[in-house]
């Protein structure tokens, strides 16, 4: 399923490179004259400030070796390579020229090319002249460059304007060369992903780049190295284990690759799953998704905003400005497995019920916030509200994939997310907002999905404060926050409030502090104006009056029932004071 999706996006994009050819950063073009002499080496390196980077361009795939190379030094590409290769740099070095001239050789030692004939007689020159790479990078001030990194090399006839594989006898001849050996070396069997017949098998699949934390050399999606793995009577018989045609495994590699590549719109980092999405036919939600989840840009902060509010106008209308409502769309979330690439999770839906789950999802994360506080918090804000430092890798490395999976399938929150931020708020004593629309998401999508629970006091979470909720998890948060209140209130400027001492407690096990606490409230509480000691009187007998007892223990969902009281309380209590004495708003943000 995930590889016909793959292969069917690879032949709507018109740009994505042909059978035979990949998209790789060249870093020099070695400029040559008929005889083989290097009259220039042209860098396509841009420099901006202390970045660099490289374009890239098409260039000849003759198989695995074009993303990654082995240790043994034979597996050199055809008419561009890294340093190593093309100057015969480094360790093992002269191994690797003479497999390069091979290769040369082999493919295009036949075709009579003045580019080609160029290129052999570069290579024979730094093979046979025990100084030339010294006098080369010498001649055009490479040393430094060269022996700091391994840059990738192509070459250039003068005075032609593209290099030397796209002279047109050069590609007939690479094309023929490709046709033969898929005919005369090929394994014929049937295709699993296409459905076709008696074709050429792939013996191996290219590498898929752009996972992050996976080999930087590249992984694979597919793929068989151990016996316990293989069919019987298929060993060393590459292919055959998971038969996929030539064509439809370059396809889906290079439409993969093509989706993980560096700046693509078409990807967003969650966690560990290197997550990309694309529709059927061309939709605006391939454009939007990764500002849906992502963090926004610096230079546009306001983007995932303006992206939330499209899905939302197209859950009211029913339509999208561009692409229909019953367009799939697809998610493929992957991780770093070893050498292998994990599926970490994969979903298709339609396009429109797609916007309504991701719609859903920004509901149950809404609750009142403060000015400076961002209306719909992104996925990467909220998980490292959650996490020890602020740092997504102080997480469990499944949580996001976990997360989105919820909110892509319109499943429950995982457990450990409510986890996280429950003990986040405990750790710190301050239960920041976006901490509280994780919780309160968790909570208002498990009750919606799992139905009411045994308990008649549970209720689904709003996003202001309930004073109908009677649930004693929410009812215990918000005493603790009118006590926390009127300790403020009657010593202004403390240092340390209740909160710094008692929330963990409170939390878990209320009934050990409580009582301590509510004498404790009758000191604080003579200080007060005699006015908004009544006040206050009342709303600590509104909250306990739906109160039977202090509960000795409380699980994980109360803790999160107490934080969203505390918060509701605390956002209603500064609230009414901003309304009467006209002065700053006040919510716990994130740090």
């Amino acid at each position: 399923m995930i590889l016909q999706r793959l292969v069917e996006y690879y032949e709507r994009i018109d740009t994505l490179p042909k059978f035979g050819w990949i998209r790789r950063r060249i870093d020099y073009i070695f400029v040559l004259e008929a005889n083989g002499q290097c009259i220039a080496a042209e860098s396509l390196q841009k420099v901006e400030g202390k970045a660099r980077t490289t374009p890239e361009m098409l260039v000849p795939a003759i198989g695995k070796q074009a993303l990654k190379h082995t240790m043994s030094g034979k597996d050199a590409n055809l008419l561009w390579d890294n340093s190593k290769f093309v100057l015969g740099i480094g360790k093992g070095g002269a191994g690797k020229l003479a497999n390069f001239r091979e290769t040369l050789s082999e493919w295009l030692g036949s075709l009579s090319d003045t580019g080609v004939q160029a290129v052999t007689a570069f290579c024979t020159d730094i093979a046979e002249r025990e100084h030339a790479v010294e006098e080369l990078l010498a001649r055009f001030e490479l040393h430094e460059d060269f022996s700091r990194r391994d840059p990738c090399i192509a070459f250039r006839l003068a005075p032609d304007v593209e290099p030397v594989f796209f002279r047109p006898a050069v590609r007939d001849a690479y094309a023929a060369r490709l046709t033969q050996l898929s005919s005369d070396n090929a394994l014929l069997g049937n295709c699993l992903v296409t459905g076709a017949e008696g074709v050429p098998i792939a013996r191996n699949e290219t590498v898929i780049k752009g996972v992050r934390g996976a080999q930087t050399s590249g992984a694979n999606v597919v793929s068989f190295n151990a016996r316990a793995f293989e069919s019987y009577g298929k060993r060393q018989r590459g292919g055959e284990n998971a038969p996929i045609s030539q064509n439809a495994s370059f396809a889906y590699t290079t439409a993969l690759n093509h989706l993980l590549r560096t700046g693509s719109e078409q990807r967003v980092q969650i966690g560990d799953s290197s997550t990309v999405f694309w529709a059927e036919r061309p939709h605006e939600l391939e454009a939007s998704f990764a500002n849906l989840f992502g963090e926004p840009s610096s230079d546009d902060p306001s983007a995932g905003t303006r992206e939330i509010a499209k899905i939302y106008r197209a859950v009211e209308s029913g339509s999208f400005t561009q692409g229909d409502a019953d367009t799939r769309f697809h998610v493929l979330g992957l991780a770093p497995s070893a050498a292998r690439i994990s599926i970490r999770f994969w979903e298709t839906a339609p396009a429109m019920e797609l916007a309504v789950r991701v719609h859903r999802h920004f509901e149950d994360l809404r609750i009142a916030r403060g000015p400076n506080d961002p209306e719909h918090p992104s996925l990467t804000r909220l998980l490292s509200a959650c996490a020890l430092l602020g740092r997504l890798d102080n997480l469990p490395p499944s949580l996001g994939g976990d997360v989105i999976r919820a909110v892509l399938a319109d499943l429950p929150y995982p457990a450990t997310l409510l986890h996280a931020a429950v003990q986040r708020c405990r750790a710190e004593q301050r239960v920041t907002y976006t901490r509280a629309a994780a919780i309160k998401a968790w909570l208002r999508r498990a009750y919606r999905l799992t139905g009411k629970s045994k308990n008649a006091n549970d209720r689904e979470p709003h996003p202001m404060l309930d004073p109908l909720n009677m649930n004693p998890a929410y009812r215990l948060g918000r005493l603790f926050a009118a006590l926390e209140k009127i300790q403020e209130e009657s010593s202004p400027g403390i240092n340390a409030t209740i909160r710094d001492r008692f929330y963990g407690a409170a939390s878990g096990t209320p009934g050990t502090v409580f009582p301590s606490l509510l004498r404790l409230k009758n000191h604080h509480i003579s200080k007060l104006k005699k006015g908004r000691a009544i006040q206050m009187e009342r709303l600590i007998a509104d909250i306990l009056g739906g109160l039977d007892d202090f509960p000795r223990h409380m699980l994980m969902p109360d803790q999160g029932r107490f934080a969203i009281g505390y918060y509701h309380q605390r956002q209603a209590l500064f609230a009414k004071h901003t309304e009467d004495n006209e002065g700053p708003d006040h919510t716990e943000t994130d740090q």
